[in-house]
């Protein structure tokens, strides 16, 4: 009896994750248009190992002089406050997008950024 308490119990998570990730992915899908996961160059630099990384580090990427300057170890902290509104985190920057407004798209966008390894 316990071992059937347990597989619902363990069945529940697995499709509490795979909504999770799936609300992830469908988060990340804006930011595709011009970041790579995989450390390729883009657009704009990878987003792959941005967890504790310095703003305006990526090597070969062409940084704006307020992003390079900026002096932000990116966590879930600063992305948040950057993603809500990255004109008005780093005033200067020349990234051309407006933010993501809802916070549980930018929880779900930071959550799949964590895993970029």
């Amino acid at each position: 009896m316990w071992a059937i308490a347990l597989g619902c119990v363990l069945l529940a998570a697995a499709a509490a994750l795979a909504q999770d990730t799936s609300a992830q992915n469908a988060a990340f899908n804006q930011c595709a248009v011009c970041h790579s996961v995989d450390g390729s160059k883009g657009t704009g630099p990878t987003l792959k190992g941005i967890i504790a990384r310095k703003s305006g580090t990526v090597p070969g990427f062409r940084y704006s002089r307020a992003m390079k300057s900026a002096a932000i170890t990116w966590d879930e902290t600063t992305l948040d406050r950057y993603l809500s509104s990255p004109q008005d985190f780093v005033p200067g920057n020349i990234m051309p997008f407006s933010g993501v407004p809802d916070a549980a798209q930018r929880a779900d966008l930071i959550a799949y950024l964590k895993t970029l390894r």
